[in-house]
């Protein structure tokens, strides 16, 4: 005889009060099993899908719910084209609450101690009355894709203050170390009420030019005694620096450090200007003992008062705008590629010519996009 279920209670945990409703996200199960002539009791818990409207995620956003926020950070990130349509109608709603923060892009060679340095600027921000987000960004395995997103547990203080929101991101594979939606996040952010927005790279490389293409002021973070002071000339990414910043400058390190600085600052004048108006400065801090974070704050402010009567500011604004239309073009082009259906049906065989050999992968490539441009002709 096969187990047939005769009665099914739903019920709520010990703890729930009395007159809640239905927003707890799990109920208790009571099932009567009949098991040939015997009957037996169990308990099972449940969790219900919540389904959140477009019109629920933006005003918890707009309220700072941190829940909702999350939830539509994540909608922001989803591959789902269902989700990228409703994450296009929430950001589209939120878009007249943003604009007002200042982005700070941060980058650095990897052990130049960028999450610290985040945490003791953050905790520096909240005691003078700011409100910051925190996005960073962890490299993802080549192999499976995966992410460790640690930065949080980096920042344990700074994440417990109530006026910071972190979020980590896998980088998912693209340039730049920042992810395809970061853009996206930050607005949401903007719209929740964070005045400052960090955001933390996976590290320093040619790519780091996406970086300077979402945010108003670069960061470099640096260190002494780490080889050549001046490799960073040849990454190009001093070029994009507004401020470079030699961390790690305390004990028997500080006269290192302000070594380095002393030939970062002859080497930025055989540089072009980053931002019009602006010569980069170099400053020497430590986010072990807060030395040198006030001064870099105070930069960043004084860099506002240069670039935003100049118009620079809002000049700088309005190309990352276009620059975000064009990269949004790029990445829709390459998704209508190849996941169009006669593409793929060809990918594999073609792929397999130039494996072994039989090929050019120049002439592969235009098969492939033939291929593709003639299926809009079959419809």
């Amino acid at each position: 005889m096969k187990n047939k279920d005769k009665i099914k209670i739903h019920s709520k945990p010990n703890w729930v009060p009395d007159n809640a409703g239905n927003e707890f996200a799990v109920n208790i199960v009571k099932r009567n099993i009949q098991m040939g002539k015997d009957e037996k009791t169990i308990y099972k818990a449940e969790t219900k899908a919540v389904k959140f409207s477009v019109e629920m995620l933006v005003n918890g956003v707009l309220k700072n719910d941190r829940t909702l926020l999350a939830k539509t950070i994540t909608l922001i990130e989803s591959q789902s084209e269902q989700h990228r349509q409703k994450a296009e109608q929430v950001v589209q709603k939120l878009l007249p609450e943003t604009g007002k923060s200042i982005r700070i892009g941060i980058t650095g060679v990897p052990g130049a101690g960028k999450s610290t340095l985040i945490e003791s600027l953050g905790l520096y921000l909240i005691s003078q009355g700011h409100k910051i987000a925190v996005l960073t960004v962890d490299p993802s395995s080549s192999l499976s894709k995966g992410s460790i997103l640690g930065d949080k547990t980096r920042m344990e203080k700074l994440s417990r203050e109530d006026n910071c929101f972190i979020r980590p991101s896998p980088s998912s594979g693209t340039l730049g170390g920042v992810t395809r939606k970061t853009r996206e996040t930050i607005l949401a952010c903007e719209a929740a009420g964070y005045d400052v927005i960090l955001i933390e790279t996976v590290g320093v490389g040619q790519s780091e030019i996406t970086v300077r293409s979402l945010v108003d002021f670069f960061l470099l973070v640096l260190i002494s005694g780490a080889g050549d002071e001046l490799q960073g000339i040849k990454k190009g990414v001093m070029e994009l620096a507004d401020t470079i910043v030699i961390n790690k400058a305390d004990g028997e390190n500080i006269q290192k450090a302000e070594l380095a600085k002393s030939e970062y600052e002859i080497a930025l004048h055989y540089l072009q200007q980053a931002t019009k108006g602006w010569n980069a400065k170099v400053l020497t801090a430590s986010a072990l003992t807060g030395k040198g974070i006030k001064e870099i704050w105070d930069t960043v402010e004084k860099f506002l008062s240069v670039v935003k009567p100049s118009g620079v500011f809002d000049e700088r604004r309005k190309f990352q705008t276009v620059d975000w239309m064009f990269s949004l073009i790029e990445n829709n082009l390459k998704h209508s590629f190849y996941s169009n259906s006669k593409v793929s049906n060809n990918l594999s065989a073609i792929k397999k010519q130039v494996l072994n050999g039989e090929i050019l992968p120049t002439i592969a490539a235009d098969k492939l996009l033939k291929i593709f441009y003639n299926s809009f002709g079959d419809k």
